[in-house]
């Protein structure tokens, strides 16, 4: 994600134009009963150096989240969605959690390429991060840009046997109407996140620390709330996940807040049902 996305202060942070979209124990069964306020938790890869403790905080809860993948570099292993990390994301299916592409190789959108000023969009620049044109800036047209979404798509039902979900996130949240429209052609529906529902773990520690961010979203997360992290975000030097994910979850039980994947989000669950 694109720091330059949001206007963030100690006090408040608010993000700017990026808006939407069988377990056991105590308090996930409890979950199960009912559901008067729902958020939507979900996770976007990283370095997946914490994806073993968020999944025991998940499981320990009775939490289903939505994972966005993409095969990004880790600290272990050959990449997010490589052979290492398989069994992983075999164990979170098993668990009920769902899954989305997050492009295969976390291409970021950097514009919309046009003919001539006013003439239709014809194709996109875009710079992914991973992969072997990593940090290179070239172009794709919307069947190409399609692909790149549906690449991670199977991938993920490769290693899990489980259908991912026809939703995508744009690396950073960073699209335009032409690129969600040819998307949304190709069978994707984008998911972005909530104002309050932006946790803050890829930004710095020194000026954003742990607590801040913790007693933050306990203040503003609300019922429909799309929540986004990260499995690892190599920049963060004091990590976001054992610090501050089992006292949000924790937290937000105690408010009543009880979570659901974006299956049955309101937003998107007719267009999932489409493709059922």
């Amino acid at each position: 994600m694109d720091r330059r996305n949001f206007a963030l202060s100690l006090g408040g942070m608010a993000a700017l134009g990026v808006l939407r979209p069988a377990m056991a124990g105590g308090q996930g069964a409890a979950q199960a009963s009912g559901c008067a306020k729902p958020v939507y938790l979900s996770f976007d890869t990283g370095h997946m150096g914490i994806a073993d403790f968020v999944a025991d905080v998940l499981r320990r809860h009775g939490v289903r989240v939505s994972f966005f993948a993409a095969n990004e570099a880790t600290q272990q292993g050959d990449g997010s969605l490589g052979d290492h990390w398989a069994p992983w994301w075999r164990a979170r299916a098993a668990e009920g959690h769902e899954f989305a592409s997050h492009t295969y190789d976390h291409m970021y959108w950097r514009g919309d390429l046009r003919a001539s000023k006013d003439g239709p969009v014809t194709g996109f620049r875009v710079r992914p991060s991973a992969g072997p044109r990593a940090n290179q800036s070239f172009t794709v047209d919307a069947a190409g840009y399609c692909e790149e979404i549906a690449r991670s798509a199977r991938r993920l039902q490769q290693i899990t046997g489980q259908k991912p979900l026809p939703l995508f996130r744009a690396p950073g949240g960073k699209t335009s109407p032409a690129l969600l429209d040819a998307a949304r052609h190709g069978g994707y529906l984008h998911v972005g996140w909530s104002s309050a529902g932006f946790l803050g773990d890829e930004l710095p520690s020194d000026r954003y620390p742990n607590d801040q961010l913790l007693a933050r979203a306990l203040r503003s997360i609300r019922s429909g709330d799309i929540l986004l992290a990260h499995l690892g975000i190599w920049s963060r030097k004091d990590p976001w996940a054992p610090a501050v994910l089992e006292p949000l979850i924790t937290g937000l039980l105690k408010q009543g807040f009880c979570f659901r994947t974006l299956r049955e989000h309101p937003d998107y669950r007719d267009w999932i049902a489409k493709f059922a």
